[in-house]
């Protein structure tokens, strides 16, 4: 069960797929706030009522729940949007989950500007971030369906705490040429003059960005880097010695995702010019997903200026 290159697939279609397929491990348990549809943990349900659970509109009790499961053995998945999971239920992944570091795996639907209509309440733009500053937390930004897919067959067998980073539209399915495994970035082109790191949908915009410029005379080396911690310095410090500069690109605050990463990285390890592209601490607001990334440059043509900024 897979999607094939070239179509367009929401991400939650890829956590629904990865999660009925983890479902052949019974130890999997399927756990939903309200949103079950929408996460497309439906699927799950239908197939598997016995290890499904609807807890409601009670983020904490989700975790709550969750936590318990975990203690018992079993492998639960939290799903929920990431506005309200982690966003709400912090305090719960925090002591409950993390502290004990517990193999519960929480799915943050919904993420980032691409939530669009649904206004700045609900995109979570800071998910990354809270996440990423957990001590035993692993946290995922898939680029496509099928790395979502497959990073949630992964979480199953990965031990401990996971956070899984969704969102709702469908978007070109890039990553199926691509291993994934948690922890590893992908270089996904060969470059020598700029290296570019992105996560989620920028990948894709990434790559595109990347065509023009070369023939513009500008050659870049793009890198996948789904696994946000734990981080791949290995990788992104082996580019970046022969690049010599770097552009980050994420559908999320500049401050504590990525961009953060990277920049604490090369400023321990290696100093070059870096770039960040992301929101820049802000919030967003209602409007068309499409205008939204527009309106914070986080398009083709918004990477490609990055390079240029960096390069000079």
């Amino acid at each position: 069960m897979k999607f094939r290159n070239g179509e367009k697939h929401a991400l939650r279609d890829g956590f629904g797929r990865g999660l009925l397929q983890a479902a052949k491990n019974k130890k999997v348990f399927a756990l939903s706030a309200d949103l079950t549809e929408s996460n497309r943990m439906n699927w799950f349900q239908e197939k598997h009522p016995e290890r499904f659970i609807e807890v409601g509109v009670a983020e904490q009790n989700l975790i709550g729940l969750g936590a318990g499961l975990a203690h018992t053995g079993m492998v639960p998945f939290c799903g929920s949007f990431a506005v309200f999971s982690p966003g709400r239920s912090w305090d719960q992944i925090r002591v409950s989950v993390c502290y004990s570091n517990l193999n519960v795996k929480l799915y943050g639907g919904h993420a980032g500007l691409t939530v669009g209509e649904d206004g700045a309440t609900h995109q979570a733009l800071e998910d990354v971030a809270i996440t990423r500053v957990l001590p035993n937390m692993t946290v995922i930004v898939p680029c496509d369906a099928e790395e979502m897919r497959r990073a949630t067959r992964a979480s199953v067998t990965h031990k401990g705490p996971v956070y899984l980073r969704g969102g709702r539209p469908k978007i070109p399915v890039i990553s199926e040429a691509h291993p994934f495994r948690i922890g590893k970035a992908n270089v996904v082109r060969r470059g020598v003059d700029v290296t570019i790191v992105a996560c989620g949908l920028m990948v894709g915009r990434s790559l595109e960005a990347a065509e023009i410029l070369e023939k513009q005379g500008v050659s870049c080396e793009v890198i996948n880097c789904h696994t946000i911690k734990p981080f791949d310095y290995e990788t992104v410090l082996k580019s970046v010695r022969k690049t010599g500069c770097v552009v980050t690109a994420e559908e999320h605050q500049i401050n504590g995702g990525l961009g953060s990463v990277v920049a604490e990285t090369l400023a321990e390890e290696y100093p070059v010019h870096l770039w960040r592209l992301g929101v820049q601490d802000t919030f967003g607001e209602t409007g068309k997903w499409e205008e939204l990334l527009e309106k914070h440059k986080l398009t083709m043509q918004g990477v490609i200026e990055a390079v240029h900024k960096v390069k000079k």
